[in-house]
């Protein structure tokens, strides 16, 4: 498909997911489309890092950090979420520079880099669940109602509203996505993955380049939890932080397709329709079985469909290039002798 074709693809189905909650009103539905764009952001976020070989399984935390410091600033200091999402923004990307900058610059990669973003996650669960007094612990925990100003508390009761908002936050996403894909950046972060002393020698700030990405992705994991928190209006620290959040990030992102920008979305519809799914299904008997499922089907991929379903479904779309064979290269260089 040439540049035009993508773009007028991209502006058609726009157009119809605008219009799709003026022309379909559901409620359920709606919500089940909310929530599939702002967990996709939340995997695209994630995928920002996985695609350049930074496996992180910390990202848990910094959505924790978004929905709870928007929700605790908003409960106890009146502080509005148009305050307090930046600040949760800001509070999350210190804590990656924090983290980041000793595992980059001392070169912990590969497991141990694992291990270190695993240990921050459940960090921040534990320290959720610790303050209970302030978090409300395993409890969960409830921004208040705003009396009058549902803007100025960013809460909405219609649907419709925060189908646009989740739909708004799902396109930066995709966006910068594309940024960091077309831009020297991407090239510096492959290089990095290849072989760090060889970007090094090259003139690429491996610690640099890699704090850079590590940063975007923190602060965008942050706005998916601010987000998260201000349409459910009710958060634990199991659903918005922790090692299962993470993990399920990790899922979504490689069964959609890791180098693919709607491959997270595509992971998003299969695991918020698969938690549904079971929900419905079993109710309260299958709490715990998405991620027992998300475990198998990763294991699965990761060895048979490493590009994920949109990612491999790509690749046999595209045109096959043929390769001439010997004979045939033989019998141009004799048909053009000067060639």
């Amino acid at each position: 498909m040439t540049g035009q074709g993508r773009l007028a693809a991209w502006g058609v189905g726009l157009a119809a997911l605008v219009a799709l909650p003026f022309v379909y009103r559901d409620p359920y539905h709606l919500h089940i489309l909310v929530l599939i764009l702002i967990w996709s952001f939340a995997y695209t976020s994630w995928s920002m890092m996985g695609r350049f070989g930074l496996v992180s399984l910390g990202h848990g935390g910094f959505m924790g950090i978004g929905a709870y410091v928007t929700a605790l600033l908003w409960n106890h200091l009146g502080l509005t979420p148009w305050i307090g999402i930046p600040v949760s923004m800001v509070a999350a990307g210190a804590l990656a520079l924090i983290v980041g900058y000793p595992c980059f610059r001392f070169r912990i990669t590969g497991h141990y880099f694992v291990l270190v973003t695993l240990a921050l996650s459940g960090i921040v669960l534990q320290v959720i669940t610790a303050t209970r007094d302030y978090t409300g612990g395993s409890l969960g925990y409830t921004p208040n109602r705003a009396s009058s100003n549902k803007l100025l508390a960013l809460q909405f009761d219609d649907k419709t509203i925060w189908y646009l908002i989740a739909l708004g936050v799902w396109l930066f996403g995709i966006v910068v996505w594309h940024w960091v894909d077309r831009s020297m950046a991407r090239y510096a972060l492959e290089a990095i993955s290849e072989d760090e002393d060889a970007a090094a020698a090259a003139g690429v700030d491996v610690t640099a380049e890699k704090l850079k990405i590590t940063l975007l992705s923190a602060l965008m994991t942050a706005l998916a939890g601010a987000i998260y928190c201000q349409y459910q209006m009710f958060i634990t620290p199991d659903t918005v932080s922790g090692i299962a959040v993470s993990l399920q990030m990790v899922f979504a992102a490689i069964v959609g397709g890791l180098f693919v920008s709607l491959g997270p979305t595509f992971g998003a519809i299969i695991t918020i329709l698969l938690a549904e799914t079971l929900r419905i299904g079993f109710g309260t008997k299958a709490v715990g079985w998405d991620n027992l499922v998300y475990g198998v089907l990763l294991v699965l991929f990761i060895i048979f469909l490493p590009k994920g379903i949109l990612g491999s479904l790509l690749d046999r779309l595209k045109p096959q290039r043929k390769v001439p064979r010997a004979h045939e290269q033989e019998a141009v260089q004799i048909a053009r002798p000067g060639a």
